[in-house]
Parts: structure tokens; sequence; C-alpha cells
């Protein structure tokens, strides 16, 4: 079994692949416009989602993101109730993540050691999604 986070950006999917591409070395497995999708005559498609995404797939690491430009369809401007969890193979790694994906974020708890990890920190990036970056945890945590 597999669980896969799927978000929906209003709008900058496209730009959002990009720069997972560029802040985390994701990589694009696949992508599908509105307009590549079979015509409806019930529910015709509005010209301006013709070039939007209707999926996308990009791989991270060993997960992968499901995406879409279906969020422009129902108005949703925030992403609310959960955060995407990216844990890095060590501090410096996380570092950097957390660095790149910083780029137009909101930062709610700056990248550093805590009392369970060598290094820990939220964000919300600069498309609305939260994410929390941690290296693993500390072999004995003190409480």
């Amino acid at each position: 079994m597999q669980i896969q986070p799927y978000l929906f950006y209003n709008g900058t999917c496209e730009e959002a692949i990009a720069f997972y591409r560029e802040a985390l070395g994701a990589t694009e497995l696949f992508k599908m416009r509105f307009k590549e999708g079979p015509p409806d005559p019930q529910r015709p498609l509005p010209p301006e989602l013709a070039d939007k995404i209707m999926h996308a797939t990009i791989q991270v690491g060993d997960a992968q993101l499901m995406m879409s430009d279906g969020g422009c369809m129902t108005h949703h401007d925030t992403f609310t109730g959960f955060s995407v969890s990216l844990t890095a193979p060590d501090a410096a790694t996380a570092q950097r993540y957390f660095d790149a994906l910083s780029s137009g974020a909101q930062i709610g708890m700056p990248f550093q050691k805590t009392f369970w990890s060598p290094g820990f920190g939220m964000l919300t990036d600069k498309f609305g999604v939260p994410w929390m970056v941690t290296a693993p945890p500390l072999e004995n945590p003190s409480p």
C-alpha cells in the first residue's frame, strides 16, 4: 500500500514543479494538460484551463507527489490541516532543502537543533504548501 499526497494548486502547478525540481531535485514522471484529455460535450473545457496541468507526478527522493491545477476550478486559496514532511539523510542535507524551500516562504520555525533531531524546521512555501523538514532523529533524545 502507498499513500501519496495529491496537491492542488490554484493555477501555479507548472511553476511548483519547476520550483521543486530546483529546490529538491524532483524528477517529473508524468504531466498531462487539460487540453490533452478527451472532450466532454456536457462540460466543455474553459479556454483558460486548456494549458493548465490536469495531473502530474513528481519523484522526490523515494516518494512521489501528485499535483494538479484542478484547484483553480474549486477556488481553494490555501492548504490547511496537514504538512508535507521531508526527512533528509542528514542535518546538512535537511538544512539545504529547508533553505531551498524558503525562497518566498513563510517560516514557521527556523531550521535548528531540537531535543529529538539534529535539525528541524517548518515553513509554508510560496505556493501555500506547509513543509516540515527534518534530519533523522537523535539516538537518545533528551526529555
